[in-house]
């Protein structure tokens, strides 16, 4: 079997869309940034003038990076806590600021992700056309 009769014609393909949204990125294209400035998305790719303006992403990323964080920074924190014993102010200090950068790091890729996910499945008007 072929991936043209698993998969209707009109489908596009959602992993490669997922990494390119992932890298900020057109998920039709590649090549064309999604993203204008931190976190709003182009209307249409400077590249291929794919339209993108149909996106609904909202809270999505922001629960998401919170989600991710969470769960990778709790156990660590009781480890450090554990295991190292440092100064309680060291410790707030130190993953207040893991914390923050890996939220600024998750938060653009994490929308891009899920704007290539809505375009992928031609959600939210990206089905048109």
């Amino acid at each position: 079997m072929t991936d043209a009769t698993i998969l209707p014609q009109d489908d596009r393909p959602v992993r490669p869309a997922l990494l390119r949204g992932w890298r900020r990125r057109c998920p039709s294209c590649g090549t064309g940034a999604m993203l204008q400035g931190y976190l709003k998305v182009r209307d249409t790719c400077p590249d291929c003038g794919e339209e993108l303006h149909h996106h609904r992403a909202d809270d999505g990323p922001a629960y998401l990076t919170i989600l991710i964080v969470g769960h990778l920074m709790a156990p660590l924190i009781m480890w450090a806590f554990i295991s190292l014993r440092p100064d309680p102010l060291v410790l707030a200090s130190v993953f207040s600021a893991g914390c923050i950068a890996l939220s600024l790091f998750l938060l653009p890729r994490l929308k891009g992700a899920l704007v290539a996910m809505q375009w992928a499945k031609r959600m939210h008007g990206f089905g048109k056309g």
